[in-house]
Formats: structure tokens, C-alpha cells, sequence
């Protein structure tokens, strides 16, 4: 089937380029070779073992930052595909947006930020740009992945105003307020429409959540009774499937729909228009933007405040807070391949700690609980 790119898609010949320029490749395009740099990355192999909700070690069956990762590109894929949009880009955007996450979660990301505090604070979203742009060291010609500028930006979702000054063109928009293009806006929503229902799946598989309380929130309670009245006799595993699966394609139907209305009303006809429609072209209607936001407050209150989870937060945030004492009271105590930066960072404390931060944000969750190990259990060889 032959596939059309729409005229505000991004593509090869309106890209901005690479940092550093490159011959173009003889049998991808731009946008491939991007998603296939992520995908030989040494970071996206490490979201193997770095948790979503649950800790790696809690369960096999539980989604990693690396399923996550997979699912949220099958999503924007199928979004990008139906919108002509580019399925390569988004694909990519998908693929690394979760490569600066440090172990833990946001329970990990947090404390390393309060760690920060002083020293430029932490943001993962930052770090996956950061990740891609200079920690990943595969290439004789340049420094880290020289990822086009149209991944970069879809990478880069959250900005500050101080950090965005400092990026140079990938910032740009935060402080001119234009929007990124269509593809990193539906990359963002596939990972909103992926994490929340993928929670529900393994919050309910964990046990910490139940399908009752569930059929209070309108966006699962009315797939719940749809699938009740088709089909009344399946196992309960599988219809927690059909839900969840009902679910996507509810959020991912009304997705489509209401983003050609925006772009018909907007009247794009080029990437330039979209970076200056004034806001996103890609969203929900409001109906269903209002079910997304209740199912979100129901996973916040009863998922992730859940004790056990807590319990598990609890125990993530003193690893991380320790690891990075540990590190800043003694630099000597990081891996050899860390000393040509500490030696860089000289006397500039929050160099330093910008390093420390790098080491501990490149950890898996069972790498980061075995180095806290080795660090303050006498009987653990080091």
C-alpha cells in the first residue's frame, strides 16, 4: 500500500539536520537511522531492568521501562500511520523518551532532584536529551548519538526557561512558545494513553487495585459493561485484557478524530505552521480529555499512594539519596571511566555533581540496590 506523507509532516527534506553533519544514509532515511541509533543504545538496553510502577524484582510480569518504551511506539505508530505523519519519527521520539529515567521511577527521579537541589536540580526529560546528546559514547566522529533535530526536540517535552537558554535551538521554542512538531506531540500522547492503561493492568495483576473500584471511573466502567454484555462467561484475566484494550482504542479513536478537526480548523499546511499554531494540534476532545484526567487522579490516589508502593518508594529514595552522598563525599569511589569528567569538573562542585548524577541516573534498578550494597554492607566484596 503506497503511504503519502501529509505536508505538515516532518520529513528528510524539511529537517533541520544533525548537530554535526553526516553523509545522508544510502537505504534509510534520516528518521530510521535515528530509531535504529536508539535502539543499539546502551541506555535503551538498560530500560530492561528500570522499573515503571514496580520495582524490577517485584515480578517478571510487570512492564519495565522498556516494554513501556515499546508499547508507547506501537501506539504513536498506529496514530502517525492514520494522521499521514511520520511513523519513523515518532517511532524514535517514542523509543527514547524514557532513556534519561533513572532507577526507581519517579520515586528515583525525585530524590535525585531534591539531591540536585543545588547543583542545577534533575529532570529525567532533560536527562534523555542529555543521554543522546552527549553520555552515549559509540561514535569516532562525534559525541553521543547526533540525533536530528526533529527527535531531539520530541525528546525534549519539558523545558524551564534557564535550561532552555542553555540548549540553543532545541530550546528555543520554550522560551518563543511555538510547538514541536506533530509527531513528538503524538509520541507524547501515546505515552500518556500507554502508562495509564498499563497501570490499570498492573495494578490490577498486582492486587493492589481492584476491578470494583475501577467501575466508578467512567473511561474503564464503561468498557467494563460493554464487555459484561458481550461476552458475560470469559476468565477474569482475559477480560481485563479486552478492557484495557477497549480502553487504548477508545482514547486512540477519539485521538484521531479530534486532532483532524484541529488541524482542519488550524489550516496547516507546512511543519512551520504547526511550530506556530499558537498550541498543539494533537489532543483529546474535551469529553475525553475530562475520563483520561479521572482515570490519571484514580492511579495517583489508590496505585501509586498505595502502601505497598510507598513502602517500596520509601526504601528507592534512601538508595538513591545515598549513592549520591556517598559519591559527593568521595568522587574517587566512581567507576575509572567517570575520573576524565571529574577531572574535568575540577573544583566546579556542581560539575560534580552533574557527573554523579550521570552515574546514578544510568543505573538499573537491581544494578542501583547491589551498588548501595556493596557500598555499606562490610561483608559485600566492592
Amino acid at each position: 500500500m503506497s503511504f503519502v506523507l501529509a505536508a505538515f509532516a516532518a520529513s528528510d527534506a524539511n529537517s533541520r539536520g544533525r548537530r554535526y553533519p553526516e553523509t545522508a544514509p544510502a537505504y534509510r532515511s534520516e528518521y530510521q537511522r535515528d530509531r535504529d541509533r536508539i535502539v543499539h543504545c546502551g541506555a535503551f538496553r538498560r530500560l530492561e531492568y528500570k522499573t515503571q510502577v514496580f520495582v524490577n524484582h517485584e515480578g517478571d510480569l510487570f512492564r519495565t521501562r522498556l516494554t513501556h518504551s515499546i508499547e508507547v511506539a506501537q501506539i504513536g505508530r498506529s496514530i502517525a500511520r492514520t494522521l499521514n505523519l511520520n511513523e519513523d519519527l515518532t517511532e524514535a521520539i517514542a523509543l527514547a523518551h524514557d532513556l534519561g529515567h533513572t532507577p526507581f521511577g519517579h520515586s528515583g527521579q525525585d530524590a535525585l532532584n531534591a539531591c540536585m537541589q543545588n547543583h542545577g536540580g534533575f529532570e529525567h526529560n532533560l536527562q534523555s536529551l542529555r543521554a543522546v546528546d552527549i553520555l552515549e559514547e559509540r561514535y569516532a566522529e562525534f559525541p553521543g548519538l547526533n540525533l536530528t533535530f526533529e527527535t531531539r526536540e520530541g525528546i525534549l517535552k519539558h523545558c524551564s526557561l534557564k535550561n532552555a537558554a542553555e540548549l540553543g535551538e532545541v530550546g528555543r521554542r520554550f522560551i518563543e512558545k511555538t510547538q514541536p512538531n506533530l509527531e513528538a506531540q503524538v509520541a507524547n500522547l501515546a505515552d500518556e494513553v500507554a502508562y495509564n492503561n498499563h497501570d490499570v493492568d498492573d495494578g490490577l495483576r498486582s492486587g493492589f487495585i481492584s476491578v470494583e473500584q475501577l467501575r466508578d471511573v467512567r473511561l474503564f466502567g464503561t468498557q467494563y459493561a460493554e464487555v459484561m454484555r458481550r461476552h458475560p462467561d470469559i476468565p477474569e484475566r482475559v477480560r481485563i485484557h479486552e478492557i484495557v484494550r477497549r480502553m487504548i482504542n477508545y482514547l486512540v479513536v477519539d485521538l484521531v478524530d479530534n486532532s483532524r478537526r484541529l488541524l482542519a480548523e488550524a489550516g496547516a499546511e507546512s511543519i512551520e505552521d504547526v511550530r506556530h499554531a499558537g498550541r498543539p494540534l494533537i489532543g483529546f476532545s474535551d469529553p475525553v480529555r475530562a475520563e483520561s484526567l479521572e482515570l490519571k487522579r484514580f492511579l495517583r490516589e489508590q496505585l501509586y499512594n498505595h502502601y505497598r508502593v510507598r513502602r517500596m518508594t520509601r526504601k528507592a529514595e534512601v538508595v538513591v539519596s545515598d549513592l549520591f552522598g556517598v559519591f559527593m563525599d568521595d568522587p574517587r569511589m566512581l567507576p575509572p571511566q567517570y575520573l576524565d569528567k571529574l577531572r574535568a569538573a575540577q573544583d566546579d562542585k556542581a560539575a560534580r555533581a552533574r557527573v554523579v548524577a550521570d552515574y546514578i541516573a544510568g543505573m538499573t534498578d537491581r544494578y542501583a540496590i547491589r551498588e548501595h550494597k556493596r557500598l555499606h554492607d562490610p561483608s559485600e566484596l566492592t
